[in-house]
């Protein structure tokens, strides 16, 4: 049974969609012209920006009387309230799952954001394990997250793939390793010519059908 090593955000879960649906009600709320979501997302940067300072980005652009702190806590809980596991997503982890593959969920971020969120969401149901950066003390692309992963769920790295859509993370710790991985393009190209991935597809679903029809 081999390891399918799976990224939680904009890959398992829509991150970004949330967001997204999010930003377009917090403009309405501060009466923002809602020209400016694609600014918003553009700082945001798929939530590789420190939400410390996208607090302080969005208070200096309108001039908010809102402490950091309760805008930090608003970045947050805020786009959570919009985020669902989508159904085909659960689906195609079931057939994988039935496929004798083992999905477990590798991720980098806050311990207890990211578990709330898969167990929220429903998604720690259709997956074996996960293991989440900061309670690791390691983080991707550093292959010692990958094989934690495996320990936790008392498997072998041989014949694992990685899925994700960071290239960096994702796709580089797949390389550092040696293990075969898919890219989630989500519209944008391969630029990075270090390495490459194996597959390259659109979404997780199709992730997940490369990874079958690869074994």
């Amino acid at each position: 049974m081999p390891l399918v090593f799976l990224a939680l955000d904009d890959t398992l879960l829509d991150r970004s969609g949330a967001f997204r649906l999010w930003a377009k009600g917090f403009l309405d709320e501060i009466a923002a012209p809602q020209e400016d979501l694609d600014w918003l997302l553009s700082v945001d940067a798929d939530g590789l920006t420190s939400r410390w300072d996208l607090a302080d980005l969005i208070r200096d652009r309108y001039q908010l009387d809102i402490p950091s702190i309760d805008l930090l806590e608003e970045l947050h809980e805020g786009p959570l309230a919009y985020e669902r596991l989508d159904p085909l997503v659960a689906c195609a982890l079931q057939i994988a799952g039935d496929a004798g593959w083992v999905p477990v969920v590798v991720t980098n971020g806050p311990h207890e954001q990211q578990e709330t969120r898969i167990r929220r969401t429903g998604l720690d149901r259709y997956v074996a394990d996960w293991v989440i950066s900061e309670q690791a003390g390691v983080s991707k692309p550093n292959p010692r997250i990958f094989a934690l992963a495996a320990q936790r769920v008392r498997m072998r790295l041989g014949g694992a793939w990685i899925v994700g859509d960071s290239p960096e993370a994702d796709i580089g710790g797949a390389a550092a390793m040696g293990l075969p991985s898919v890219w989630l393009h989500r519209g944008r190209d391969w630029i990075d010519n270090r390495f490459a991935p194996t597959r390259v597809v659109g979404n997780v679903i199709q992730g997940l059908s490369a990874v079958m029809a690869a074994r």
